[in-house]
C-alpha cells in the first residue's frame, strides 16, 4: 500500500484500470494536506491474483480490517469505478469506523433503466470512446506496450471479472445502500458513457443524504481528466462536513 502526505487520512481505492489510474491523484491530494493510502487490490498492477477472494463484498471485508490501524482512523474513503463499489461495501462492512464516503463513477448497482456498458465485450478503442470526454488523448496502443505491460493489463482485466462479474453489479446492493450513515459525495463525469450520469443519480438517490455532482469535460475517470475540479469538490465537501 502506497502512502503519501500528511494530514487528514484518505483511503483511495482504484478501479479496473489499476493503481496507475489513481496514483497521480493521490499525489495531488497529498500536496493539498491529505495523508493518502492507496492499496492495490489483489490481482491488479502485476500482483498475485485473488485466491480465496471472489467478490467485491469479500474484498471490502478485507479492507475493513485496515481501518483498525490508528493511521486510518475515521479515514475518508474514495473509490473510483469498481473501487467505488468496494468503497460503498466498505462503508457498510465497517459501519461506524469510516469517515465520509466519496464515489467516483462507481459501479455495482443493478439498474434496469441505466445498465453499465458490457466492458468485457468491448475493444480497447470502444472502451476509450465510452470512458473519456477526449478519447483520442487516452487511447491505448497495444503495439507500443511491453510484454510486462500487457501481462499487467491482462491481470487487471481477469481480476476485474473475478470481483465484479460480467454484469459489474450486485442486485442486493441498492437496498443495502440505505444503511450507509456517513456523509456521502457521489461524483460523475458528464461524458461517462460506460456508466452514465443517470446511473450516478440512481446511486446517489439510494444513499441517505448523498450529494450528487456532475463534472464537465470528464468521463469515467474524473481524477484523470478533471483533477482540479474534483479536488475543489472534495475540499468543499470536507469543509461542509467539518
Amino acid at each position: 500500500m502506497e502512502e503519501k502526505g500528511e494530514g487528514k487520512p484518505v483511503l483511495l481505492l482504484h478501479g479496473g484500470a489499476g493503481p496507475d489510474s489513481v496514483r497521480g491523484f493521490a499525489g495531488l491530494l497529498a500536496a493539498r494536506g491529505w495523508r493518502t493510502f492507496t492499496p492495490v487490490h489483489p490481482g491488479f498492477g502485476g500482483t498475485p491474483g485473488p485466491e480465496k477472494l471472489d467478490s467485491v463484498r469479500g474484498l471490502a471485508e478485507v479492507y475493513a480490517r485496515l481501518l483498525d490501524e490508528p493511521a486510518l482512523e475515521n479515514a475518508t474513503v474514495i473509490g473510483s469505478s469498481v473501487g467505488g463499489w468496494i468503497a460503498a461495501e466498505l462503508a457498510l462492512a465497517a459501519a461506524g469506523r469510516t469517515g465520509p464516503l466519496v464515489l467516483l463513477d462507481a459501479v455495482g448497482l443493478a439498474s434496469a433503466e441505466h445498465p453499465v456498458a458490457d466492458f468485457f465485450s468491448l475493444t480497447l478503442d470502444q472502451v476509450a470512446e465510452l470512458s473519456y470526454a477526449d478519447p483520442d488523448a487516452h487511447r491505448i496502443d497495444l503495439s507500443a506496450m511491453s510484454d510486462e505491460q500487457k501481462r499487467i493489463a491482462a491481470g487487471n482485466r481477469e481480476s476485474l471479472l473475478v470481483y465484479g462479474g460480467e454484469s459489474m453489479a450486485d442486485p442486493s446492493l441498492k437496498e443495502r445502500l440505505a444503511a450507509i450513515s456517513v456523509p456521502a459525495l457521489v461524483v460523475w463525469g458528464e461524458a461517462d458513457r460506460m456508466v452514465t450520469p443517470e446511473y450516478g443519480r440512481e446511486y446517489a438517490d439510494a444513499i441517505p443524504g448523498a450529494v450528487f455532482h456532475v463534472i464537465r469535460q470528464a468521463g469515467h475517470l474524473p481524477q484523470i481528466e478533471a483533477p482540479d475540479a474534483l479536488l475543489g469538490l472534495l475540499e468543499e465537501f470536507a469543509d461542509d462536513g467539518s
